[in-house]
């Protein structure tokens, strides 16, 4: 095992020794300044998980979630320098730990805090001008393609996931309907808004980021749904500023 391996395996784990070769700076043993760097970076890194997890926390309690992010970074350290994006594979890791298999809903409600925080770190798009889109013939409609922003992310659940985040995060949120969800989330400005889809939307919107045609699209979505409302689904990207660009397709 090579020293930065070493280094990285006992910052994360508080039953192992400080790794050999560590000083005091002063010709002396590393001693208790290693268990207390140890600490502090255990600390910063479940803070940026409660900030970014706030729901997640929210169900399982605030003493609980510390105690389980200890288990978490312990067994997926980051891989990336930036602390604000940490915790994408805590959905995983949630739908695997038996201590929470109690709440089969907690891993959809971390992947929706996940999918949030990577909208508002992705990059930006101006947002297309809809008369573009309301001046395109209605018979070139099918074969046109839209280019989806990258702010854009789907997630689809078997549980009422945006209910069950909005119950634990707005006051006065109605308890969840029984039923599953599919969420688009979209980022018009600053900050990434969440809207529930309706039957076939998601099926819509991701073939349409899939580069499919508008015709093929929405091929797709009625498959699945034949009641698939387009306007409603065109509405929730041009409203969420979520269509970056217009392609037409050629004409006979």
């Amino acid at each position: 095992m090579s020293t930065q391996t070493a280094f990285r395996a006992a910052l994360l784990a508080p039953d192992l020794p400080a790794p050999p070769g560590l000083g005091d700076g002063r010709g002396g043993p590393v001693g208790r300044r290693f268990d207390v760097y140890r600490n502090n970076v255990a600390t910063s890194l479940i803070d940026a998980l409660e900030v970014g997890f706030p729901a997640v926390r929210k169900l399982i309690g605030p003493r609980n979630f510390r105690a389980v992010m200890g288990v978490f970074l312990r067994s997926h350290p980051p891989e990336k320098p930036m602390i604000a994006v940490y915790g994408a594979a805590l959905p995983g890791f949630l739908a695997d730990f038996a201590p929470l298999h109690h709440l089969p809903y907690l891993s959809d409600v971390a992947r929706l805090e996940q999918a949030l925080r990577e909208s508002y770190h992705a990059a930006d798009a101006a947002p297309l001008d809809p008369s573009i889109l309301q001046e395109l013939p209605p018979e070139r409609l099918p074969a046109a393609r839209l280019t989806i922003a990258p702010a854009l992310r789907i997630v689809r659940s078997r549980w009422p996931v945006h209910a069950i985040w909005a119950y634990n995060m707005q006051e006065g949120a109605p308890q969840p309907p029984g039923m599953p969800q599919d969420v688009i989330i979209t980022r018009p400005g600053f900050d990434p808004q969440m809207a529930v889809a309706g039957p076939g939307a998601a099926d819509f919107i991701a073939a349409l980021a899939e580069g499919e045609t508008i015709g093929a699209a929405h091929d797709r979505a009625i498959t699945t749904a034949p009641d698939f409302d387009l306007p409603a689904a065109l509405g929730i990207l041009i409203g969420g500023g979520a269509l970056a660009r217009l392609i037409p397709g050629e004409t006979s």
